[in-house]
Formats: structure tokens, sequence, C-alpha cells
């Protein structure tokens, strides 16, 4: 009975001793990134102040908001808001048209910046690459009225740049801009345009961490070009890209208003009138601003769904972020 004793007195001394070094090693590694810690509050801050406060204006999407009885004086409603937004017959088409395009810019433009990287990562003239390099960052640091102003110029029916080509070569004119087939792949085109080479630099950091031993491995046993990408380069960079497209998928709902606003005309209205203009319309230019804030929850709840599914099926392949 007494060893019985002796042996759980000395286990639990054993506990509280592993305990005691633990919480020694925690408050060391506290000390020492401190610095780290401190070069991170300003991160903090910016989330804090622009991201996380922000949110509570939402309980405006519950409320009758107006500017004279500010956000905590204006009268609750519920979801009245909410029933207001899904009995607009035009909802069901801007959701439609909102996840019609953004499927679109996931699908379609999200190779472009993993190939893109992959050539890059491929040139072995320095002075070629960097020429390169800076021609595709380019285009990212353009605003959307500079580029849609291009795109203008290229596509006009009467005077754009296209258009005077073809009406000398064919004798005819055709509206870009106003066949909403044309329009989709000028939309989606000019999209992957400006982000392509700003989108391929995670992947150009993801690529410089795989080990050229590999690669010179692959070429002694005869691999060729096309085999050392598909085997090695992009089973490399895989997880970079899950988590790239899982963090993609919260933005589903959202097309970024510049790039519809500036190309959007009445001739395609049924297919580029999306949830970020008809927000702009409606909330702002029509102060409705509940229903506005009502929407983009709604659409802040889908984005949010999204990641979490998308999330869960990258987890069956050990490849989530949480």
């Amino acid at each position: 009975m007494n060893q019985q004793m002796a042996g759980h007195s000395g286990g639990r001394l054993m506990e509280r001793t592993e305990s005691a070094r633990l919480r020694s090693q925690r408050k060391k590694r506290f000390r020492q990134n401190i610095p780290l810690l401190i070069l991170f509050v300003p991160i903090i801050l910016y989330f804090a102040l622009f991201k996380y406060a922000p949110m509570l204006g939402l309980v405006i999407a519950f409320k009758d908001y107006s500017f004279r009885d500010g956000i905590l004086g204006s009268p609750w409603v519920g979801i009245d808001n909410f029933k207001l937004l899904f009995d607009n017959p035009m909802m069901l088409e801007i959701i439609r048209n909102t996840l019609i395009l953004s499927l679109l810019n996931i699908i379609v433009g999200f190779p472009f910046p993993i190939m893109l990287a992959i050539l890059i990562n491929e040139v072995r003239k320095a002075w070629f690459k960097k020429t390169v390099q800076t021609l595709v960052y380019l285009p990212h640091f353009l605003n959307w009225v500079i580029i849609g102003g291009i795109i203008v110029t290229l596509f006009a029916q009467q005077a754009g740049t296209f258009n005077l080509l073809l009406e000398k070569l064919t004798g005819s004119i055709y509206p870009f801009l106003y066949n909403e087939l044309s329009w989709i792949t000028i939309y989606v085109g000019s999209g992957i345009w400006k982000s392509m080479g700003w989108g391929a630099i995670i992947y150009l950091a993801a690529l410089s961490a795989i080990s050229p031993d590999l690669y010179e491995a692959a070429s002694i046993d005869g691999a060729s070009k096309w085999r050392q990408m598909w085997h090695i380069t992009l089973p490399g960079i895989r997880s970079t890209i899950v988590l790239v497209f899982i963090l993609s998928m919260g933005n589903l709902m959202e097309v970024g208003f510049d790039h519809v606003y500036v190309l959007q005309n009445s001739a395609v209205s049924s297919i580029s009138e999306v949830i970020s203009t008809w927000n702009y319309k409606m909330g702002l230019r029509g102060n409705q601003f509940s229903v506005g804030a009502a929407l983009g929850l709604f659409e802040s709840l889908i984005g949010l769904i999204f990641v979490i599914t998308a999330n869960r099926i990258a987890r069956r392949y050990g490849e989530s972020i949480w």
C-alpha cells in the first residue's frame, strides 16, 4: 500500500516537473519572439480597424437604417430586408450572373499563373527572365478604369482598333462589347491579363523550394522537360496550388466591382449585372443601405460556405489549411 502511494506521489511529482519545464520553455520562446510579435502589431491593428471593426456595421442588415437615426437608433425589422431581396424577380438572375462570371474567372483563369510561373522558372537567361517578369507584372498596377479605357479603344464598335482592321479585311464590323458571348470572353481575358503575372509570384516562390537535384536525377534517367514538370514541378507546388484554390473559393460570390462596372453596358445587362454592381446602384445610389448590407452579408456567408467546403475536400487529400 505504501509502495502504491509512493508511486502515485512520484508520478504526480514528475507531472508537475514536466509541466513546469514546459511552462519555462513557453516563456523562453515567448521572450525570444517578442521582436517578431512587435513587428506583427501593425498587421493586427490593420485587421482589427479595417476588417473586423466594420463588421459591426452589418447590424444594419436587420434594421431600417437612416442617417438621421444612426445605427443604434434605427428601428429593427428582423429579416424583412432579406425577404425584400429575394422577392425581387431580378435577384436570381443577379446571383446566377455572379456565379457564372466567378466560376469562369476561377476555372479559366486559375491555371494561367501556374503555367506562367513554370515557364518563367524554366528560363535560363537572367536578362530575359527579368524582362518577362516586369512585363507580366505591370498590368497588376494599372487601375481598372485605365484597363477599361484600353479595352474600349481596342474593341469599340465604331472606332475600335480591331473593328477598323476587321472592316478593312471583311467590310463589316462586330459588336464585341455588345454581344454577350464576346463580352464574357473580353471580361475573362482582361482579368487573366491583369492578374496572371502577379498571381505567378507565389508559385515562383514555391518553385524555388524544389531541390535542383531532383531535376538532375530525372535528367540523368532520361526524363524530358515535360516529364520533369509533370512528376517533379507540379507535385512540388501542389500544396501551394491547393492553398490558393481554397482561398479563391472564398471570393466565388465576389466579382470585382471595378472590373464589371467599367465594361458594363445596357446591351449586356442580362449577363453583366452582378451583386456588386446591383449593390452599388440600389444600396448606395438608391439609398437602400439596409438592403445593400443584407445582400453583402448573404454574399459573405455563401463565400464562407464555399471556403469550408473546399477545405474539407482538400483535407481528404492531406492539403487543407486548417
